[in-house]
């Protein structure tokens, strides 16, 4: 009976974890245009308030997009931004910028 339960809990755990789509990088790249007045056109933002988005987790870039989609995350441009997004634009977004060689310069 306990090695059922165990299994059963497993399989509802495996079943209720996030499934991470790839999304598509040249999808991304060209996405990406509208990203680049803040964020460089590589993700390697140049202004200390707008943050480096090249070379982030792809998993991190993703949430954060659909944070600020929700509110969850409060920020009036980016709420902005993200606004028509839809979830294979911000995937593919993720994607594209996580692929970014990441340049950290000292301010």
């Amino acid at each position: 009976m306990k090695k059922t339960l165990f299994i059963l809990a497993a399989v509802a755990l495996g079943a209720s974890l996030p499934v991470h789509a790839k999304g598509n990088y040249e999808a991304g790249k060209a996405k990406s245009t509208t990203c680049a007045a803040c964020h460089g056109a590589d993700g390697n933002s140049t202004v200390p308030s707008f943050p480096k988005l090249a070379g982030q987790n792809r998993d991190y870039l993703y949430q954060a997009l659909k944070h600020y989609k929700s509110g969850k995350r409060n920020n009036p441009l980016m709420a902005g931004q993200v606004e028509a997004l839809s979830d294979a634009d911000m995937l593919d977004l993720a994607l594209y910028f996580s692929k970014q060689k990441g340049l950290y310069l000292k301010y």
